[in-house]
């Protein structure tokens, strides 16, 4: 019995008495794995082969954010999973790539450094330092010798070439935009980093702000987005999930005339054919023709009052469909229904985006439960125009996908697909809406004014416009600089480096100016799998052979 409970408990007792050997001592992790794992990197035992005649395996795990609390239990845990695939594909002959490296520019380093005066280069360092000795006492068989750094000028010297290449091809512009604000933090926030109004990271309040930012044009790209998820091996419901995210929706772009002006409100939807059910507008508090007809404005200063409420909400909240509908009518200015010639209201209302759309509705409230609750607030009429059996003054009635026209003048009678396509032809022949697809995708806000990024390699002439720097130029490094404090303008500190920031114009040699803003932390971490295919190549983001032997893709 003895002899069987040595066996069992191996780790204790590696040896036996029946071999003349003593009671080993208790095992020594320590020593063992320290020996074993400086074998491992004096022999380069994971190192991966570039001989490209050999069946391989490319084992991608998610590089991870270095930060200062060293790793937590969601690291190890893929990586383990992934690094026993990776030596049982070694023992079959395969030439594996099992790399790793550190998604390490970001907006929590450089909070971290403002809050102890230390620079965020020295963080970054020191954080990627513990990481790599955690993950290295761990066992992992990585191949080290490709590891990459986002905030390497090696490595973001590529993504800066990337973004050259988005520009020339049109998918980088500027554009104006209205962005989540942090007070505290002096930077912009996506929509996730607001939680009940107020900074996530912080705590401090977040209100809107409009900002001149860089652009990439994802939207080109809605309908291939969609038809690659027929390609990809997801569960159904993330194909799902995103194709709602996405949100493709077919329907018209219709034109209001705002009652004795010059202007109209364009609006789109995806039924045209309820038209004759609208009762009333409604604007984004954003929306340009509030500003370009104040005068004409009554209650102005309400209105004013109603956009600050709203600038410190995010999108997310804003749209929240359970939330409490709020809303100002305007007094002063009012619009036509173009198929009924009928006068209505407009409000201005949260609940509208000017990042979505054209920054205004036309409400349908007998048969949108958004509207309808709207209206019964505001008192406004409820016109049935699809029959369904249910008494839309006193109940909901949304489920309109089918069903007969009715108190619509020239479609009544029709059904619901029959008569959209009469109204588009109606709406085009009067020159008052067109046909049109739509997206709830919107495109991406590429920069951010702070200073632990990618400089984004743009200039601007006063005569020439935003002009890209010659590739031969790159990388575009960050200044060293003596402060990296957030500016109270909302600049990035970036524009405080005169020395910097003046330089010549690329196309006409006169006097431009650098682009201030950087890079998000996401843009170096869109594309670190193509780099570890080839990670010291100093000519290109990766050889071509190196591309089509791990990535085999058209």
């Amino acid at each position: 019995m003895l002899d069987l409970l040595r066996k069992l408990d191996r780790f204790k007792w590696c040896g036996a008495e029946r071999y003349g050997h003593k009671m080993a001592e208790v095992y020594n992790h320590r020593e063992v794995e320290t020996k074993w794992q400086k074998v491992w990197d004096d022999e380069k035992a994971f190192k991966t082969s570039d001989d490209y005649s050999k069946p391989k395996y490319y084992a991608l795990v998610e590089f991870p954010y270095p930060s200062g609390q060293g790793l937590h239990v969601g690291h190890p845990r893929p990586y383990t999973a992934l690094d026993i695939v990776a030596r049982k594909r070694r023992m079959q002959g395969y030439n594996v790539l099992y790399p790793m490296g550190w998604d390490a520019f970001g907006l929590p380093t450089e909070n971290y450094a403002i809050q102890n005066h230390i620079h965020p280069k020295i963080v970054t360092q020191n954080n990627v330092a513990r990481f790599k000795g955690q993950l290295h006492s761990l066992g992992y068989s990585f191949d080290w010798d490709r590891e990459v750094n986002t905030t390497d000028p090696n490595y973001y010297k590529w993504t800066q070439w990337i973004f050259l290449k988005l520009f020339k091809a049109g998918l980088a512009y500027k554009s104006e935009m209205p962005i989540n604000w942090c007070t505290s933090c002096k930077v912009g926030l996506a929509n996730e980093e607001v939680v009940n109004g107020v900074c996530e990271r912080c705590g401090s309040e977040v209100v809107r702000k409009v900002k001149s930012q860089w652009m990439l044009k994802i939207t080109e790209y809605a309908d291939k987005l969609i038809d690659g998820l027929d390609t990809v091996d997801y569960v159904e419901r993330v194909k799902v999930s995103q194709k709602n995210w996405i949100g493709k929706s077919t329907g018209a772009e219709v034109d209001f005339i705002i009652k004795g002006k010059e202007d109209k409100m364009r609006i789109y939807t995806t039924r045209c054919d309820t038209l004759f059910g609208v009762t009333y507008m409604v604007m984004s508090p954003e929306h340009p023709l509030l500003d370009k007809y104040k005068e004409d404005i009554k209650n102005w200063e309400e209105i004013v009052a109603y956009r600050e409420q709203a600038a410190r909400k995010s999108d997310f909240e804003r749209a929240e469909l359970a939330k409490e509908k709020t809303g100002v009518k305007i007094d002063g200015l009012t619009a036509v229904n173009p198929v009924s010639d009928v006068e209505i209201p407009i409000f201005v209302s949260d609940y509208v985006l000017m990042s979505y759309g054209t920054g205004a509705i036309m409400a349908v409230p007998a048969h949108d439960e958004r509207d309808w609750e709207f209206a019964k607030k505001f008192d406004l009429p409820i016109i049935e125009v699809v029959a369904g059996g249910r008494d839309v003054q006193e109940e909901v009635y949304t489920d309109v996908a089918t069903g007969t026209i009715v108190n619509s003048g020239f479609i009544s009678g029709l059904g619901v697909e029959e008569a959209k396509a009469k109204m588009i032809a109606f709406l085009e022949e009067k020159g008052i809406g067109c046909a049109k697809t739509n997206f709830k995708l919107r495109d991406w806000v590429f920069s951010r004014q702070r200073y632990w990024g990618e400089p984004i390699p743009i200039v601007y002439c006063e005569k020439c416009g935003y002009v890209p720097i010659d590739e031969s130029e790159l990388p575009l490094e960050l200044p060293e600089v003596d402060s990296y404090m957030p500016t109270d303008t909302g600049e990035s500190p970036l524009a405080l480096m005169t020395d910097w920031v003046n330089t010549t114009c690329p196309c006409c040699g006169g006097p431009a100016k650098r682009e201030t803003d950087t890079m998000p932390q996401w843009a170096g971490s869109s594309w670190y799998f193509l780099r570890y295919t080839d990670p010291n190549n100093t000519e290109a983001l990766a050889s071509k052979e190196a591309l089509e032997y791990w990535m085999p893709v058209d």
